[in-house]
């Protein structure tokens, strides 16, 4: 017969025999990260690597370089924001791959490891932080933001149809994170005066927005050799975006517009 004194002593072996039941099996995975601070530039950059429990990991490389970042080194820097792919915050490239690290699962394989740059052919800030003073004053470029001669006429509202809002699909959702530019063989020799996909995807999605009056002038504006005609077609851009967004299109769209209105 089991006493009560007995089924209180034999609860807590039971509790454990449970948890060790439910506990999983270690599976490191290795990621090597570029480093550099340039508190110390007379250091050069390096590949660190770091071994982390996938079995005790979210399944995002985000979740990893958080817990490296929480429970092994501090001093790792990198961007993020909200975890959802909607900022661009945490834009990098992983396994030669420009992508978000939010959104960017971790394979299974635990032999091969995961290499984490930060994005190409930029000035590096810290670690995986790229400079993107440049890109966005590129954006600012395009004057990206309803321009019109006129107000309406009931003074309130820029009303579109549903069907010249439906143009728009594709575009607005951009979310600036530089994937595509950073991946663009034109962007990269020739960024000082090419803008470059994302920065011409939404120069179009301007150029097309039947509220806006101004579309002469930002063809104008890209009426020269280097902005937009740099461009040729590799579509690594399309290819890289991580909302599978298609900038190669639109920039062939403004070409067809231009050579139209010429």
């Amino acid at each position: 017969m089991i006493t009560p004194a007995l089924r209180l002593m034999r609860a807590p072996a039971a509790r454990t025999m449970a948890t060790a039941a439910t506990t999983k099996a270690p599976r490191i995975k290795k990621f090597q990260i570029y480093r550099w601070n340039p508190d110390t530039p007379e250091k050069k950059p390096e590949l660190k690597t770091y071994e982390v429990n996938l079995s005790d990991c979210g399944p995002m490389v985000l979740d990893a370089l958080l817990k490296i970042k929480n429970e092994q080194d501090a001093t790792l820097t990198f961007r993020r924001s909200c975890r959802e792919g909607i900022c661009g915050s945490c834009a990098m490239n992983i396994d030669g791959n420009n992508t978000l690290a939010c959104l960017c699962r971790i394979d299974t394989n635990l032999s091969k490891p995961k290499k984490i740059y930060p994005l190409p052919h930029m000035f590096v800030v810290r670690d995986l932080v790229p400079d993107l003073t440049h890109f966005y004053k590129q954006y600012k470029s395009i004057e990206p933001y309803l321009q019109r001669s006129e107000v309406p006429a009931d003074g309130k509202e820029n009303l579109q149809s549903i069907a010249d809002r439906k143009k728009l699909d594709g575009l607005y959702e951009c979310i600036l994170c530089a994937c595509c530019s950073t991946s663009c063989p034109s962007y990269w020799w020739n960024s000082a005066e090419y803008l470059g996909p994302a920065v011409l995807m939404q120069a179009f999605r301007w150029m097309i927005d039947s509220r806006d009056e101004h579309g002469d002038h930002r063809r104008d504006r890209l009426q020269n050799s280097m902005s937009l005609y740099r461009c040729h077609t590799i579509m690594n851009c399309s290819r890289t975006c991580p909302k599978g967004l298609n900038p190669g299109l639109a920039i062939a769209k403004i070409k067809k517009s231009m050579s139209f209105t010429a």
